[in-house]
Order: structure tokens, then C-alpha cells, then sequence
């Protein structure tokens, strides 16, 4: 299995010769997305030995962390070039492609491995807690735009947008000193009853380290060139921008995590699973989200509001609440990963078919 993805490591020069070549748009997309498969394995990798000296909470946040750099990286690269409705069709798609298809894959085959398993269900109802509390500040900010400011921003959508995002991180920093420092036995793993052994030789901190930071630098660097061919993409495929956002950015971008989380639950580390999926989603709403907020007065040709159109909403919405009510009871099964990769299919599906309404 290791030989078989090593080998897709050929895919960054590859990718970085093709982007000097000048190839069509999509032939440069799909080799930088082939790229960041190894390099998402890596990170899974790094991160498992970090976890066996820190616990599945700590593990799980380091693993989002470093695993949403390319999401940030995209997000920050479209910004810069103005392309507003993609970077907002991305939050919403990476926040979904966690909640229901990582996690909804990650069930499927820890299911079919192990039959049920657990996890805390205590951290599960925190985890969804959050979710919804990002879904809702999603929603006020795109109510307020629909009809305050319908034809286009206004300074109270501008100062609204600006006070959210700084509510959001100040909720994040607590979420972190709950989850982490005060209450860390509220995300304590279940035992599962398997082997507590690690598989292979142990790496040392340095090397773990090393190769998430270097593996997290590489994700970046070919998100970089992927964001680049996606428009050329979208054109060349007869698909939106938004689509392209909310599916292939994402999908592409939360390869890291996603890898991660369904890994842990084909070994029955379902705790670490459900806190990569979940905890990712969470730091996407209410860390990325935020920052790019902020940070697009500075670099961006205008500021991003948090301003969705009812399908994202709407998406959002729907996907936190089937994603707390598989989550809400601590056991996982095959078929409830099947459901949540059906809504999943659904949801990317409407969004293909619907017309393109910008440039």
C-alpha cells in the first residue's frame, strides 16, 4: 500500500514541470490533485505518531490544523485574485466533504472491518454543538445581505461581517482552552478493547514533526498550482465556479484530513476519526472562515463577506443536522456512512446541475 501511493510523489515535478509548460488547464489540475494524495498520507503518518505521545484530542487538533493549510493556502491564493464566490464556495464545500463524506467514508470501511464501533459520545455532541454554532453565523450575515443590502455591500454588512469574524476566533481560542486544557476528559477516547501497540518502528518527535511541517509546506505549494488551473478547469469542463469550489477545491484541499480520519477507523480509533472529520469542519467556520475575512482587507481586490446563497446555506444546514443525529449516539455502523455519503452525493449533484449565474 505504501509503494502504491509513494510513487504518485512523481507527481509534484511533474506538476511544477507541466505549470511551466503551459499545458491545458485541466491536465495541470489533476496532476497537482495526484500530487497531494502522497503528500496527505504523509501527513496521516506524521501525524499518528504524534498522536501516540499526545492523546487522540491533541492529535486530532494537530492533524486538522496542519491538514487545512491547503484549504487556507487556496483560499488565500483565490482571494488575492478576486475570486470571492470560489473562496466562499470552498468554505462551505470543505466544511461538508469533512462532515459527511470523510466521515461518511471513514464509518463505511471502519464499519465493514470492525462491524460497530464507538466513540464518545459527549465529544461527538460538543463537536456538533460547534457545527451548528458555525452554520448559524453563516446564515446571519447572508440573511442580513439578502435583505439589507441586495444590491451591494453596505458599511453596517462590512462592520456585521468584521464583528463575526472577531466573535468567532475569540470562540475558537475557547473551544481550544475547553477542549484541550479545562475539560480534556470530555474528549478522553473509549476503549475499544483492541491492541494499544504501534504498528512498525516509532518515529522520534523531531522526524514526526519535520514531516508534518514539511508534508503541510508541499500540500500548500501544489494547492497553489491547483488553484491556479481551476477556473481554466471549470471552462474547459462546463462547470461553475461555485462548483468547482464546493466540490473539487474541497475535496482536493481536505485530502489531509480526510485520509487521516478514514485511517483511524479502519484501525477502530474512531475517537481520533470523528475528532479529525469533525474537528476540522470546525476549524474551517470558525478559524479559516474568519481569517479570511479579516485578512481579505489586505490582500483581496475587495472585501469577502460572509454572504452564502440559500443553497450553501441551506447545504450547510442539513448537513450538520443528519451529521448530529448519525453522530449524536457514539456508535458508527457501514450503513450510517452510507447515509451520510448519500446526502453528500446529493448535495454535490444539485449543485452541478444548477446554472452558473456569475462570470
Amino acid at each position: 500500500m505504501k509503494l502504491s501511493l509513494n510513487w504518485l510523489f512523481a507527481f509534484i515535478p511533474i506538476s511544477i514541470a507541466l505549470e511551466h509548460a503551459h499545458v491545458s488547464p485541466p491536465v495541470l489540475f489533476f496532476s497537482a490533485a495526484l500530487a497531494i494524495v502522497p503528500i496527505a498520507r504523509l501527513i496521516v503518518l506524521s501525524t499518528e505518531q504524534i498522536a501516540t505521545r499526545t492523546g487522540d484530542a491533541v492529535g486530532g487538533l494537530l492533524n486538522a490544523t496542519f491538514g487545512n493549510a491547503p484549504e487556507l493556502i487556496i483560499s488565500v491564493v483565490a482571494l488575492r485574485a478576486g475570486y470571492l464566490d470560489m473562496v466562499r464556495a470552498s468554505l462551505i464545500g470543505a466544511i461538508l466533504a469533512n462532515l459527511l463524506l470523510a466521515l461518511g467514508v471513514a464509518f463505511f470501511l471502519g464499519g465493514v472491518r470492525h462491524h460497530d464501533q464507538h466513540f464518545n459520545p459527549m465529544a461527538a455532541r460538543t463537536y456538533s454543538t460547534m457545527m451548528l454554532l458555525a452554520a448559524m453565523s453563516m446564515a446571519v450575515p447572508s440573511a442580513f445581505s439578502r435583505f439589507f443590502a441586495p444590491e451591494g455591500t453596505i458599511r453596517q454588512e462590512q462592520l456585521l461581517n468584521i464583528g463575526i469574524a472577531i466573535v468567532l476566533l475569540l470562540a475558537y481560542g475557547l473551544y481550544l482552552l475547553f477542549s484541550l486544557k479545562t475539560h480534556p476528559g470530555a474528549f478522553a477516547s473509549v476503549d475499544t478493547g483492541e491492541e494499544v501497540h504501534h504498528e512498525g518502528k516509532q518515529w522520534s518527535v523531531a522526524r514526526a514533526a519535520g514531516s508534518l511541517i514539511g508534508a503541510s509546506v508541499l500540500a500548500a505549494w501544489m494547492s497553489e498550482i491547483l488553484v491556479a488551473a481551476a477556473e481554466g478547469t471549470g471552462k474547459a469542463l462546463g462547470m461553475s465556479q461555485v462548483f468547482i469550489g464546493i466540490v473539487f477545491l474541497a475535496m482536493v484541499g481536505g485530502a489531509a484530513e480526510s485520509g487521516s480520519a478514514i485511517v483511524m477507523a479502519r484501525k477502530n480509533k474512531m475517537d481520533l476519526s470523528v475528532g479529525i472529520a469533525l474537528g476540522s469542519s470546525i476549524q474551517i467556520a470558525l478559524f479559516v472562515a474568519p481569517v479570511l475575512v479579516l485578512a481579505s482587507y489586505f490582500i483581496a481586490p475587495q472585501p469577502l463577506e460572509l454572504s452564502f446563497s440559500r443553497a450553501e446555506v441551506g447545504s450547510l444546514f442539513l448537513g450538520v443536522l443528519l451529521g448530529t443525529i448519525v453522530c449524536g449516539d457514539g456508535q458508527s455502523n457501514w450503513y450510517k456512512g452510507v447515509q451520510l455519503v448519500t446526502v453528500y452525493t446529493i448535495i454535490a449533484l444539485m449543485f452541478y446541475f444548477i446554472p452558473a449565474t456569475g462570470h
